[in-house]
């Protein structure tokens, strides 16, 4: 069962940034497409960044222009970078591996295996 670990939230006030990370324990990373997912209390989880490699990514409206997505394939790691952060952008953010590629609407978890989550809270 593969297994991912988030860690790199915090408290930050609007307009700061931060980065988060995600240790996977897939053997295949090199391969995998992954995700940046993030979820509020009452809300489903919701994808907002996606990536096969630097060249090819997605991004939800909502994030596009402010969060970077990227990965290190030596080290079964993958980032996400939060500029320009809001107080619409506080959740638990996920990682996990998506099957298949597209519109990050139209992406969805390869299996059901979730991490704990990072919480990320912007406020003044």
């Amino acid at each position: 069962q593969v297994q991912f670990v988030e860690s790199g939230g915090g408290l930050v006030q609007p307009g700061g940034s931060l980065r988060l990370s995600c240790a996977s324990s897939d053997s295949n990373f090199d391969s995998a497409i992954m995700g940046w997912y993030r979820q509020v209390p009452g809300k489903q989880r919701e994808l907002i960044a996606a990536i096969i490699n630097h060249l090819f990514t997605e991004y939800a409206d909502s994030v596009k222009g402010r969060f970077i997505v990227s990965r290190d394939n030596t080290k079964n790691m993958l980032f996400l970078q939060m500029n320009g952060l809001q107080s619409e952008d506080t959740a638990v953010y996920y990682c996990n591996r998506l099957k298949g590629w597209g519109p990050v609407g139209t992406l969805v978890p390869l299996n059901d295996f979730w991490g704990q989550g990072t919480q990320v809270t912007v406020s003044s």
